[in-house]
C-alpha cells in the first residue's frame, strides 16, 4: 500500500505508511528506543558544541529559557515570562520556581546569571560562535532569586534569539574538571539523563523522573514516555538505513537522496523531511588570499557553475536549490537573487580571461604567469555529512571541466581548521549554519574581529558593516528584512563572496510502531525524544 503524503507548514513533508496514519492509539508510557544518528556530540557541553545536527541528542538532557513556535515567537520554558527594552539592550527573564537540575540543584537566578557570566569569558568559550554574542554583554544582574536582567553595551535585535536559547548547565559544572568536554558530570533540567557514553558508538539517557516543565510547543507535559533511549552515532547514510530496514534501529534521521525511496512508499515505516533555517551550505571565498582574492575570480566561479544538475545527480531530487544568504524558512529571507545567476560558463571564462588567466597547461587548468588558477577548498571532517563530500567532488569536476578552474579540496581535523582559519591560509572554506534571527548572517559577515567567528569569506566592508548595524539597531522586522536584502545583492552577484549550494533539511524516518517523533518548531531540526512512544511491534 503506498504512503499518504501530508504537507504541512513550513514546506514539513510527512509521508506515513498505513499502519501509522492517525493512530487511534493514546500515548503510552515506557519502552525503550535505539536512534541512529549521523553525528556524535563533540563537546558534549551544549554551548561549546557547534554541531547543529548534535542538538537531536544534546536537546534531551539540556534546556533553555524560552522555546519558539513555528512562526518563530517566543514561548515560556524556563523562564515563564521575558521583557525587552525598547532600545534593544536590557532583557529582563523571570524564572519558573519548580524547576531543578538533574543533580538535586535548584534553578534560580543565580544559576542562570552563571551561564550568562561565562560565555562573557573567552577562557571559557573560545572558538565557539557565542564568545562574540557574550561580548555584547555589559552586566547581568539579579533583583531577585527568580529574575535575571541582561545589559548589552549596545541595542543588539538578535540577542533575543541568543538568550533565549542558551542551555543552560548546572551551577555545579563550573567547577567541573569535565566542563569543556561535557558529558555525565555537567548536569541539565532536561527530561532524560546521561546514563552512559561510549566514545564513538553510542550515548544512552534514561528518563528524569522529576521532569514536568515542557514548553507550550511540546506535545505533552510530565516526565517523557520511554524509559530509556540510546543514540548510536552511526556516520553513514546507508549504515543507519539498513540498520532500520533490519530492524536494529527504532528510528534514524540524516536519510541521503539516494535512500529516501526505501521508506517513502513503505507501510512499514514513516518518512519525513523538513527545510532548516539559517544559512544554505555555501563555498564562501576568501577575499584575502590566493585567487579568489580577485573579484572577478570568485564571479566567474558563482556565474560560471550549474548547481541544479548536479544536485539531482547527488541527491535524487531530494533537495532544494540555494540562492540566497538565509533559508526560504527564515521570516528574513529574500527571494530576488532566485533564479538570477549560475549556469552562464561563457561570461564566466570572459571573466578569467580579463583576470588574466588566459593559457592552459597540460592538464586543462588555467595559469598565470606559470601558477595554477588551484583553490584549496577547506572542509571541518566533523561537519561532513548529507553526501557533501559527493556533492563537492561534483562540484570540483565542473568547475574543472567549465572553466578550468583546479579546486582543490581538503578534509581537516578539528584542530587542523581552527589553525587554517585563524591564518586566514586558504581559498574557500565549505559550511552551513542554522542560526536566526539574522545571527547566521552576522557570524558568515561581520569582520571576524568585530563578532563574525565563522567570517570565512574574511570580508570587511563599510557597506556590509552598516547594513548589519542599522539591521541590529531595529526590532522592526520588515526594516530588517530590507537591510539584509541589500547586503545579500552586494555579497552575492556583486562582489560574489559566496556560492550557495543547497538548502539544508533534515529527514526521519521511523518504524511505523514508533510515535511522535518529529521535528522541533521553527528551526526544523529532528526534535529530542521527549515526545515519542511507542506502540505494540
Amino acid at each position: 500500500m503506498k504512503a499518504n503524503s501530508i504537507t504541512l507548514a513550513l514546506g514539513v513533508t510527512c509521508l506515513l505508511g498505513s499502519a501509522s496514519l492517525f493512530a487511534a492509539e493514546q500515548p503510552r508510557s515506557g519502552g525503550s528506543l535505539t536512534f541512529g544518528v549521523e553525528t556524535e556530540p563533540v563537546p558534549f557541553n551544549p554551548q561549546l558544541n557547534g554541531q547543529s545536527k548534535a542538538e537531536v541528542t544534546l536537546r534531551n538532557v539540556w534546556e533553555s529559557l524560552l522555546a519558539r513556535r513555528t512562526d518563530g515567537s517566543f514561548v515560556p520554558w524556563l523562564a515563564e515570562s521575558y521583557e525587552v527594552s525598547p532600545d534593544g539592550k536590557v532583557y529582563r527573564f523571570s524564572l519558573r520556581r519548580d524547576v531543578t537540575f538533574s543533580n538535586g540543584e535548584k534553578l534560580d537566578a543565580n544559576a542562570v546569571a552563571e551561564n550568562f557570566r561565562h560565555v562573557q569569558d573567552a577562557k571559557y568559550c573560545a572558538g565557539s560562535s557565542i564568545c562574540a554574542l557574550g561580548a555584547r554583554i555589559a552586566s547581568v544582574a539579579t533583583p531577585d532569586d527568580h529574575t535575571v536582567t541582561i545589559t548589552l553595551k549596545q541595542g543588539y535585535s538578535p540577542f533575543l534569539s541568543f538568550a533565549a536559547k542558551l542551555q543552560i548547565l548546572a551551577p555545579a559544572s563550573w567547577n567541573s574538571p569535565q566542563l569543556k568536554a561535557g558529558g555525565k558530570e555537567i548536569a541539565g533540567t532536561g527530561p532524560f539523563i546521561i546514563e552512559s557514553y561510549e566514545k564513538g558508538q553510542q550515548v544512552t539517557l534514561v528518563r528524569n523522573p522529576h521532569y514536568n516543565w515542557a514548553p507550550a510547543t511540546a506535545k505533552h507535559q510530565g516526565p517523557a514516555y520511554l524509559e530509556r533511549v540510546t543514540y548510536r552515532f552511526l556516520p553513514e547514510s546507508s549504515v543507519r538505513t539498513g540498520a532500520l530496514l533490519s530492524g536494529q534501529l527504532d528510528a534514524i534521521e540524516g536519510i541521503s537522496g539516494n535512500d529516501a525511496g526505501g521508506f517513502k512508499d513503505n507501510p512499514d515505516f514513516t518518512y519525513q523531511h523538513a527545510l532548516n533555517t539559517g544559512t544554505p551550505y555555501s563555498l564562501f571565498l576568501n577575499v584575502e588570499y590566493g585567487p579568489t582574492q580577485d573579484v572577478k575570480v570568485r564571479q566567474a566561479l558563482l556565474q560560471g557553475l550549474d548547481i541544479d544538475p548536479l544536485l539531482k545527480s547527488v541527491y535524487r531530487g531530494e533537495r532544494t536549490r540555494a540562492w540566497g544568504i538565509t533559508s526560504p524558512v527564515d521570516p528574513l529571507y529574500n527571494n530576488d537573487l532566485e533564479g538570477q545567476y549560475g549556469n552562464n560558463p561563457a561570461a564566466a571564462n570572459q571573466l578569467l580571461d580579463e583576470a588574466g588567466w588566459q593559457t592552459r597547461d597540460s592538464d586543462g587548468f588555467r595559469t598565470k604567469d606559470g601558477q595554477r588558477l588551484s583553490i584549496e577548498v577547506i572542509q571541518a571532517q566533523a561537519t561532513v555529512r548529507d553526501q557533501r563530500d559527493v556533492l563537492l567532488q561534483a562540484v570540483q569536476a565542473q568547475a574543472r571541466q567549465r572553466l578550468g578552474v583546479d579546486l582543490k579540496l581538503r578534509y581537516v581535523d578539528s584542530g587542523t581548521y581552527t589553525d587554517v582559519r585563524n591564518t586566514g591560509h586558504f581559498g574557500s572554506i565549505a559550511n552551513s549554519n542554522t542560526e536566526t534571527d539574522g545571527i547566521d548572517i552576522e557570524n558568515h559577515y561581520r569582520p571576524v574581529k568585530a563578532g563574525g567567528p565563522i567570517n570565512y569569506s574574511r570580508v570587511n566592508s563599510p557597506q556590509i558593516n552598516g547594513w548589519l548595524d542599522q539591521a541590529a539597531a531595529t526590532l522592526d522586522i520588515n526594516q530588517r528584512r530590507k537591510f539584509y536584502s541589500q547586503l545579500q545583492q552586494y555579497a552575492l552577484p556583486q562582489q560574489a563572496l559566496a556560492i550557495p549550494l543547497y538548502e539544508p533539511e533534515d529527514q526521519i524516518a521511523t518504524a511505523s510502531y514508533v510515535h511522535g517523533a518529529g521535528f522541533r518548531s521553527f528551526k526544523q531540526m529532528p526534535e529530542n525524544a521527549y515526545d515519542i512512544w511507542l506502540s505494540d511491534h
